[in-house]
């Protein structure tokens, strides 16, 4: 039976009430009240992200949640996602039986299972798809009354973020709360490394660099690597969709947007313009379709300050992940890690420091039965084209406003039709020859 999402959720609203004061303590598992307290959820998506960081992690938020619908387009990973679930709770000693009541009738593939995952008595929607398929995805989640929780990068192109932000504002006038998978967002050093910045530690920000240089990420999904014969192109694409760029926006967007979203945060706004350049030459093989595997990107931000962004994606080379900040008064040294200021006020950061990835599933659970909404749409949005903004740039080798990437382009990378079949793919992009959409 489909229950209306909207008074459901007024319902454990309701029956959360008399917890509240409990919820404030921050304690891990407060949220026991009841049967009918506990949070169902909607998983759509279910490779190494959905069957492994997202229930997971949201099971360690709040074990007093039931996964009762789930959704892959391969009917393959639908199939192994129970086991896969059931060994990664078994590794973080979760109630696996207590939390997994997804049955035969509420497990979905193909290109529709993301309207009948939603359609199901859920409250929460977790959305770890491709991120082509995310402002689809989202609109619908939305439409339908249902909380979202939505991964990184939120779209791959200006047209999908567009959707974002627009699907955001129903959010919002629907009373829904929408969180984004950005957890460096929630990590305790990182967010007293921005307060200081805010109390002027650093006084007025200059320039900056970002590096992340990691591997090629050549084992992903290694028995899918090679097409089969039974996959039409459409399907093998989707399949190593991590490598196309229409299906991830590329590295810069689709993982590199992480430490993109801290250079927003600390500069307290996006960029105005960037500039860039980049190309593959480590992962050149035809495993990987059409990403690149370095990029350099430059972002000038509205106080004129510059921040530059070097990315790759190769194995055989030094792996660094870090970010250095000058200002007039200071220096910041952060990473995912860590975060120090040098200067006339200088701080590190020696307190506790609680999971972000679990963190922002239980802030998540926390907003659904409290009633107090998070909505973080319209910032995963900015951050994401952000990541968009420097691709564009650096693949066209073109000078790119914010302004005109954000309201002015009409890049739109989805397919015309979602089925399988042939699909063309874009050529590796060249700067000074692609064109810029």
């Amino acid at each position: 039976m489909i229950i209306d999402p909207i008074s459901r959720r007024k319902f454990i609203k309701a029956s959360s009430a008399a917890s509240v004061a409990s919820l404030l303590v921050g304690a891990q598992n407060l949220h026991a009240a009841g049967a009918n307290d506990k949070i169902r959820i909607g998983l759509i998506g279910l490779g190494g992200r959905g069957c492994g960081a997202g229930i997971i992690d949201c099971a360690e938020a709040d074990s007093n949640i039931e996964l009762v619908a789930m959704g892959d387009l391969f009917p393959d990973h639908l199939k192994d996602a129970k086991e896969r679930i059931r060994q990664n709770m078994a590794k973080r000693k979760l109630p696996f039986k207590d939390i997994y009541k997804v049955t035969a009738d509420t497990m979905f593939s193909g290109f529709d299972a993301y309207k009948k995952v939603i359609a199901c008595d859920v409250d929460l929607i977790i959305l770890t798809t491709p991120p082509v398929f995310r402002p689809l995805h989202f609109k619908a989640a939305v439409e339908a009354g249902k909380h979202v929780f939505i991964e990184k990068p939120v779209a791959v192109d200006p047209v999908g973020v567009r959707d974002i932000v627009n699907t955001s504002k129903l959010a919002e006038a629907k009373g829904l709360t929408v969180v984004a998978g950005t957890q460096m967002r929630r990590a305790r050093h990182i967010m007293a490394g921005i307060e200081q910045i805010r109390e002027g530690a650093m006084g007025d920000i200059l320039s900056g660099q970002s590096t992340r240089i990691g591997g090629a990420l050549s084992g992903w999904r290694q028995s899918e690597a090679v097409r089969s014969n039974s996959w039409s192109e459409m399907e093998w694409q989707l399949r190593r969709w991590l490598f196309t760029t229409w299906g991830s926006g590329d590295f810069i967007v689709e993982q590199h947007v992480h430490n993109l979203d801290l250079v927003d945060w600390v500069m307290g706004s996006h960029p105005v313009k960037a500039i860039g350049t980049g190309g593959r030459q480590n992962r050149t093989d035809s495993i990987y379709p059409n990403v690149w595997d370095h990029i350099s990107v430059e972002y000038e931000y509205a106080n004129g300050a510059r921040v530059t962004h070097i990315g790759s994606q190769m194995d055989g080379v030094s792996s660094r992940n870090d970010m250095r900040i000058d200002g007039t008064e200071g220096r910041l040294f952060l990473s995912f890690a860590k975060v120090t200021i040098e200067g006339k006020k200088p701080f590190k950061y020696d307190g506790p420091r609680p999971n972000p990835s679990v963190q922002e599933y239980k802030d998540t659970l926390d907003a659904i039965r409290s009633g107090n909404t998070i909505n973080e749409g319209k910032r995963i949005a900015q951050s994401t084209m952000t990541a968009i903004l420097g691709r564009m740039a650096a693949y066209t080798g073109r000078n790119l406003s914010w302004d005109w990437a954000m309201n002015a382009s009409k890049l739109d990378l989805t397919p015309k039709e979602w089925e399988f079949g042939d699909h063309a793919i874009a050529p590796v992009a060249v700067p000074g020859f692609t064109k810029l959409v």
